[in-house]
């Protein structure tokens, strides 16, 4: 078993686009993320634990990089992070700035040490 928190050689980038879509194909060192919108309303400040949870990309990040470490997927040397549907891309990129949010468990600091914030468009 691998461990979860080990930090890799070098961090790998992510770039996060607010503004397009990923179109067409994508290389095999490439992993995609496309982050979707709130599927149901919520009040004002309010979010259901579905939604926090499929909104959270430092647990999205976790869970693929433990994807790759485990064999269920290929290893990558670079992650897009599609934001472009949701309504405020800065609550993604707020997320991988060090330090501007902070860490709540073991999860986010192994994001911080094996991922970084490389371009956002």
């Amino acid at each position: 078993m691998t461990d979860p928190y080990a930090r890799l050689a070098a961090p790998i980038p992510v770039t996060v686009l607010s503004k397009s879509a990923v179109g067409g194909s994508t290389n095999d060192d490439i992993a995609v993320i496309r982050m979707e919108p709130s599927r149901h309303n919520h009040a004002s400040g309010v979010e259901c634990i579905g939604c926090a949870a499929a909104s959270d990309i430092r647990a999205v990040l976790f869970d693929l990089l433990q994807s790759a470490r485990e064999g269920h997927r290929p290893m990558f040397t670079r992650v897009v992070v599609d934001a472009s549907a949701m309504p405020d891309a800065s609550d993604v990129i707020d997320r991988l700035i060090p330090g501007k949010l902070p860490a709540l468990g073991l999860r986010d600091h192994a994001v911080a040490r094996n991922f970084h914030l490389a371009e956002v468009r």
